[in-house]
């Protein structure tokens, strides 16, 4: 199947057969979001839920960076209220890519400092480089993290560690990130690309609505729903499907199954 692309406000979806690719397309400014590349993120993302992708990848174009956040230039002088409403657009943005039913794979080649962090943050997952660094400088430059930083990185690292990130401004490597469960998997810049290729292809091998429902799991236990209660609806929700038929044939005859959402 040939891959179907489309391009808006310098943010790109590609989606071939089970994977849908975003693209940040402003190399030549880090890939620093502006607006127009929020509300271009959030229109890909509505298309993208309506889908029939399994799996959701996010790259920064260039070498230089993932992405380095928000443009400075873009909120400059902004009054308090102008603020709100750009801090608003992103924590809109990046819970709508976190709720996506499908899992998310960020991949941090190089830099992802700010609201790139932020970014990466919101994936279910995040494959680095070696070479990347990873940072919140915000308080450097007179103002905080905007767009979830605070709750998702202390989500990841524990208090002590997001603190000294946050405060500190302190700027962390792809090894460091890995062993602090920043990323969850960090490789030498060669292998990043395979690495990603083969953690898609284990995420698009699940049954879509298995996958889907675990994900949902995961995120309701974190957020401190009983999981004796969730897990038996979601495992009455799975015996009706096809997909479980299909699994439970493919382990009887040792062949891997080939799922198809239903």
């Amino acid at each position: 199947m040939s891959a179907a692309t489309s391009t808006y406000g310098e943010v790109t979806l590609s989606i071939d057969g089970p994977v849908a690719t975003l693209t940040l397309r402003r190399a030549a400014k880090l890939n620093a979001l502006t607006p127009e590349m929020l509300e271009a993120l959030g229109g890909h993302l509505a298309t993208v839920a309506g889908s029939d992708a399994r799996v959701v990848v996010l790259r920064g174009e260039g070498p230089k960076a993932f992405c380095v956040g928000a443009d400075i230039t873009r909120f400059e002088g902004l009054t308090p209220v102008q603020m709100l409403a750009w801090t608003g657009l992103g924590h809109q943005v990046f819970d709508a890519l976190a709720a996506l039913r499908q899992p998310t794979v960020a991949v941090v080649h190089s830099l992802a400092f700010g609201g790139g962090l932020e970014l990466a943050l919101a994936c279910d997952l995040r494959v680095a480089a070696a070479t990347a660094r990873l940072g919140l400088p915000e308080v450097g430059l007179g103002t905080v993290p905007g767009w979830g930083g605070t709750e998702r990185l202390t989500e990841l690292v524990g208090r002590a560690r997001a603190k000294d990130v946050v405060l500190a401004r302190r700027t962390v490597d792809g090894p460091t990130a890995e062993a602090w469960g920043l990323v969850n998997t960090c490789v030498s810049a060669e292998d990043l690309d395979p690495a990603v290729d083969d953690l898609v292809s284990r995420l698009a091998a699940g049954a879509p609505v298995a996958v889907t429902l675990a994900k949902q799991l995961i995120d309701a236990a974190a957020d401190g729903a009983p999981a004796r209660i969730l897990e038996r609806f979601a495992g009455a929700v799975t015996s009706a499907t096809e997909d479980l038929a299909t699994g439970i044939a493919g382990f009887r005859t040792g062949t891997p199954p080939q799922f198809a959402g239903r």
